[in-house]
């Protein structure tokens, strides 16, 4: 055998053991998986930050429910004072009843307005009380995974994971690292 050929066999022999190797690290990793909705819900600043927005929306609702009780009465007199119109009272009572158009076209652009501002000062508090929680839960997932050596963790409440058998479940590690105590 010559030179060449002995270099080019222990080139192979060498690039067998590199891909022996790699396959027997990769087998050798860590596999987790955690339920975030769990650990989210279990934080302390969710359950506030969650009645934080109960509070709000709940404002929001009765402003819109005040206005539209408004319209409503509105529409009332109207439909009442077309009952009642005669043709003495015709001109006057279709004067009335221009004016309470007018209003209830002016209200109901309001009720409109206002509800989409409503959403959009709900979707905004949402995002600011909520994004830190995420943030925060996201970090000690990684924390908890990096300190026991894991290459995967799955999050089987939002990644869509048809299957899966063994792993380790990290919830209650990472709910520990979080300071929430197990639940009953």
């Amino acid at each position: 055998m010559n030179s060449k050929m002995k270099n080019w066999i222990k080139g192979i022999a060498v690039m067998a053991v590199a891909l022996l190797s790699v396959g027997t690290v990769s087998a050798q990793q860590k596999i987790g998986h955690v339920n975030s909705a769990e650990i989210i819900q279990a934080m302390p600043e969710f359950v506030s930050a969650s009645t934080e927005l109960d509070t709000l929306s709940r404002a929001k609702q009765a402003e819109l429910q005040s206005m539209f009780a408004e319209f409503q009465r509105l529409q009332n007199d109207a439909q009442q004072k077309y009952l009642n119109r005669s043709e003495a009272n015709k001109d006057s009572i279709d004067a009335e009843i221009q004016a309470l158009s007018i209003q209830l076209q002016d209200i109901q652009q309001r009720i409109e307005e206002n509800q989409q501002r409503a959403e959009e000062e709900l979707r905004k508090k949402e995002e600011e009380l909520l994004t830190p929680i995420y943030q925060k839960a996201g970090t000690a997932v990684q924390n908890v995974a990096k300190e026991q050596g894991y290459a995967y963790v799955f999050d089987i409440a939002n990644t869509n994971i048809p299957y899966f058998q063994g792993g380790d479940d990290l919830t209650d590690q990472v709910k520990t690292k979080l300071g929430i105590t197990a639940t009953p």
